[in-house]
């Protein structure tokens, strides 16, 4: 409640704080203060006056009070400015027992930082790239890129210990970008809430990238890390969350996942526009016969015949500078699909060696059809 609360009284005043300079709102303050100190040393009096009188002495309280908890939020010194950003403007890019999992570090992440991705030039060079949205042209310059320093990070979500990541029966892991406080509260008391179900451990985790520039980022950075502190469920990486940069968002969770819970059992996938019968899902994971995640499994919404599509005006726009080929290998449609550990851990294996392709749900196709995983592993 508190942080959709400075979400609303934070939007009201972005405006003006922008047109300010520290010193400004110095000067602001002492000039309410003293406007207020002449209303305390008037005289008491009676009727309409002394109406008016205290009318005008709760404004000015309110604005002082607003105004210096705007100016205290804004002037703490912003932790996550140490790491290097990577200014890229993409614009796609113990078993399980009944022990409660343990409490989630939130510190930043500013330890993994990633070094600076430069530009590639040499993508200016493809043939029709001077005729291609701006958008385009960005993602081909950083098509490389894999890296970018990490923001927020939840070391302890599987546990601690890598060992420890098989006691996490599902992770739900949702994409989710750093305006949509609300989805996220939403799905945190629904069907993404962690539990032990049906003596399975469900966790969850959002993973965002970064929106605007200037304050309004520092303003987005801010609240994102004390809804992390309160949850303890964000990664954040310091790459521009866009529908191009899915794709890199889903590369970057894989990686996290390697390092922090290798020994997941299954994984739902998903974004946070959707609703999930997770109990459904335990249930259904929990009856696949000698599969406890160690084996291949990828079942959603499956998907085949279809190839790129060639309209410069739709949102999937894929022209042939990014994808020669007309036809998309079978896929799972992305709005949500289950996987095991097993399969992601390939997957992220494999996502070395294969382009990344902006839209996310064909590039997991892509990469299994890469060991030859393409129509009869996927499940309907």
């Amino acid at each position: 409640m508190a942080i959709s609360i400075l979400f609303n009284t934070l939007s009201y005043y972005d405006a003006k704080l922008e047109a300010q300079k520290e010193a400004h709102i110095t000067v602001k303050h002492s000039m309410v203060l003293s406007s207020l100190s002449l209303h305390l040393n008037r005289p008491v009096t009676k009727g309409p006056e002394m109406r008016r009188f205290y009318r005008n002495f709760e404004a000015i309280a309110l604005l002082v009070i607003g105004v210096l908890c705007l100016a205290i939020i804004f002037s703490k010194d912003d932790g996550s400015q140490n790491v290097r950003t990577a200014n890229v403007h993409l614009n796609v890019q113990k078993s399980v027992s009944e022990q409660p999992p343990r409490k989630v570090s939130t510190e930043n992440a500013a330890q993994y930082a990633a070094p600076y991705c430069e530009r590639n030039f040499s993508a200016a060079n493809v043939a029709g790239f001077s005729a291609l949205p701006g958008h385009i042209q960005d993602f081909l310059f950083y098509r490389h890129c894999r890296r970018f320093p990490m923001l927020l990070d939840v070391p302890d979500k599987c546990g601690g210990a890598p060992r420890d990541s098989a006691d996490v029966f599902l992770l739900l892991v949702i994409k989710s970008s750093p305006w949509n406080y609300d989805r996220r509260e939403v799905l945190r008391k629904t069907w993404a809430k962690e539990r032990l179900e049906g003596g399975a451990w469900i966790r969850r985790v959002f993973v965002s990238g970064t929106v605007g520039a200037g304050i309004e980022k520092r303003k987005l950075n801010k609240l994102m890390r004390l809804e992390n502190r309160e949850h303890g469920d964000i990664l954040q990486w310091d790459f521009n969350d866009s529908f191009f940069n899915l794709t890199l968002k889903q590369v970057l969770f894989l990686e996290w996942m390697e390092r922090r819970c290798p020994r997941i059992r299954f994984l739902l996938n998903g974004d946070d526009d959707i609703f999930a019968n997770t109990d459904n899902m335990v249930e259904y994971l929990q009856s696949l016969a000698g599969n406890d995640g160690g084996r291949h499994l990828f079942v959603g919404h499956l998907i085949r015949y279809v190839g790129p599509i060639r309209e410069s005006g739709s949102k999937y726009f894929v022209p042939v500078q990014v994808q020669e080929s007309n036809s998309y290998p079978p896929y799972c449609g992305g709005g949500g699909f289950l996987l095991s550990g097993f399969t992601a851990r390939v997957i992220y294996n494999m996502s070395h060696v294969v382009p990344i392709l902006p839209i996310d749900d064909v590039y997991m196709g892509m990469c299994l059809q890469r060991l030859g995983w393409s129509r009869s592993p996927i499940s309907e």
